[in-house]
């Protein structure tokens, strides 16, 4: 398959586009921090199937840009090129975009949020990753996924942004944009599915990332064993999608 992933610098992100290329699919990993290198080591290993492309999914333009490159490299392939060195990557066969991995986020928790003392700047910053990030992914990449017998969107969210089960009485940016996030795949859920599109929607846990902007010491999971549930799920094609439900890492089923 043909598969985008954001967010793919380090972390769940960098996880699973390593797992992803280990499978043999070709993979865009949109990059935002250059001076991570592992992209690189891993571009170095499995040559066309990675196409590392900047990304910074809080700017309408960079994903634009983005999307712009996604499209030439598929128009070379429709077009019958031959030429591999000329179109620089090693599309899959069905010639469109198979899955989008919605990834990119940050923790509000970055900023030092104090209850009741919100950094209000930081909070409109983590909804603009958080929420809208997806919401340029969608509108400038799905029709892209036409031709594909998959069309399958995927985002990572969080247990943090359901409402019926939330526990939280602070982190207020981080909870509320995954909060919109949740309604924003449902209303796409809505619109989307009945044209043959499928959803994953994914709470990951508690990762031992750097969602903190080092590596954590502490969490359920380490990224390896993250990125390996996580792909597992994204790749299931026998999920129950009558109705769009966030599952958990752990197999638990999440209210919105």
């Amino acid at each position: 398959m043909n598969i985008l992933v954001t967010g793919a610098d380090r972390g769940l992100g960098y996880g699973m586009t390593r797992i992803l290329l280990e499978m043999g699919h070709h993979v865009w990993a949109g990059r935002y921090m250059p001076e991570w290198t592992e992209l690189d080591e891993l571009k170095e290993k499995h040559g066309k199937k990675l196409e590392i492309i900047p990304l910074d999914v809080s700017d309408t333009e960079s994903v634009k840009r983005a999307g712009d490159i996604i499209l030439r490299d598929i128009s070379y392939i429709n077009a019958g090129s031959d030429d591999e060195t000329e179109a620089g990557i090693g599309i899959k066969e069905s010639g469109c975009l198979d899955m989008i991995i919605s990834n990119a986020g940050i923790n509000g928790k970055l900023s030092g949020e104090v209850p009741m003392e919100s950094d209000y700047d930081y909070m409109m910053r983590t909804y603009n990753i958080n929420s809208l990030g997806a919401v340029r992914l969608v509108e400038i990449f799905y029709q892209m996924m036409k031709g594909s017998d998959v069309r399958r969107l995927c985002f990572v969210s969080s247990e943090a942004g359901s409402i019926t089960q939330a526990w939280r009485n602070d982190n207020f940016s981080y909870c509320m944009s995954k909060a919109a996030l949740n309604m924003y795949v449902k209303l796409i859920y809505n619109r989307l599915h009945p044209e043959g599109y499928s959803f994953r929607l994914y709470h990951p846990g508690w990762i031992r990332s750097y969602m903190g902007g080092k590596l954590a010491e502490k969490g359920n999971l380490s990224i390896d064993e993250a990125a390996d549930i996580a792909i597992r799920y994204f790749m299931d094609d026998h999920v129950d999608e009558s109705e769009l439900v966030m599952y958990g890492y752990d197999g638990e089923r999440f209210q919105f």
